[in-house]
C-alpha cells in the first residue's frame, strides 16, 4: 500500500483576473470628461457671443385700436346684446442683431371687468434689426350684458362718446442664436384704452409689460 506521505498536492494554476472591468471603468471616466468638457466649451462660447451681441428687449406695443362695427340691441328690459368688432395694429421692433420668434399671441378685451371678446395673432419670426405691423381682430358676436353693464355701455358711447376697455394678453418670445432657440419667455400685456365711437378711433392709451427679460 503506497505511504501519502511526502505526496504533493497539485495547485491550480494562477490564472490573473481580467482587466477588462477596470477598461471599461477607464473609458467611461474618460467619456464623462470628454462630454463635461465640450459642454464646458459650448457655455463658453454661447456666454461669449451673448456678451457680444448684447441683447435687447424687444418692444412689443399697441399702436392703433379702431372700430369696424359697434351695434347695441336691448331685447328685454333687464339685458342687452352687443355686438361688435375691434381691429388692434401692434407694432413689434426687433433692435437685436439676432432674430426673434414669437409664439402664438391670445389677447381678451374687457368692459368693466366683463370679457367682450377674444384675438389671436398667429406666430412669427422677425428678422435682427427690423420692425412690423401685426392685426388682430376681436369680433364680438351678441354678448349678453345686464342692464347696468349695457345702460352704462350705451351711456359711454352715444353721450360721452368715451368707452373704456381693457385689453389682456400673452406673447411669447424666443431669442433665435445660431439655429438655436432660446428658452421660451412669457410677456404679459395689459392694455388700459379708451375709444371713441364715433370717430370709431383711440383716444387714450396706457400699456404695462411684464415678463419679458433677455
Amino acid at each position: 500500500m503506497p505511504s501519502s506521505r511526502g505526496a504533493t498536492h497539485s495547485r491550480p494554476p494562477y490564472i490573473p483576473r481580467s482587466s477588462s472591468s477596470a477598461s471599461f471603468k477607464g473609458c467611461c471616466c474618460c467619456l464623462f470628461l470628454l462630454f463635461s468638457f465640450l459642454a464646458l466649451l459650448i457655455l463658453a462660447v454661447v456666454l461669449v457671443v451673448v456678451l457680444a451681441l448684447k441683447p435687447k428687449k424687444p418692444q412689443f406695443d399697441l399702436q392703433q385700436v379702431g372700430i369696424q362695427y359697434m351695434n347695441i340691441t336691448t331685447p328685454n328690459p333687464t339685458a342687452a346684446s352687443l355686438s361688435l368688432n375691434i381691429r388692434m395694429i401692434f407694432t413689434a421692433v426687433n433692435p437685436n442683431k439676432v432674430g426673434i420668434k414669437y409664439g402664438e399671441s391670445r389677447f381678451t378685451v374687457m368692459y368693466r371687468g366683463i370679457p367682450l371678446g377674444r384675438a389671436s395673432i398667429p406666430g412669427f419670426f422677425q428678422d435682427p434689426h427690423s420692425q412690423r405691423q401685426v392685426d388682430a381682430t376681436i369680433a364680438v358676436d351678441r354678448v349678453s350684458l345686464l342692464q347696468a353693464d349695457a345702460a352704462d355701455l350705451i351711456r359711454d358711447a352715444s353721450l360721452n362718446d368715451r368707452v373704456e376697455l381693457r385689453i389682456l394678453g400673452d406673447v411669447a418670445a424666443k431669442i433665435r442664436l445660431l439655429s438655436f432657440d432660446s428658452p421660451g419667455v412669457q410677456v404679459s400685456v395689459d392694455c388700459a384704452i379708451v375709444i371713441s365711437p364715433r370717430k370709431q378711433s383711440l383716444t387714450y392709451k396706457q400699456c404695462g409689460f411684464d415678463g419679458l427679460n433677455v
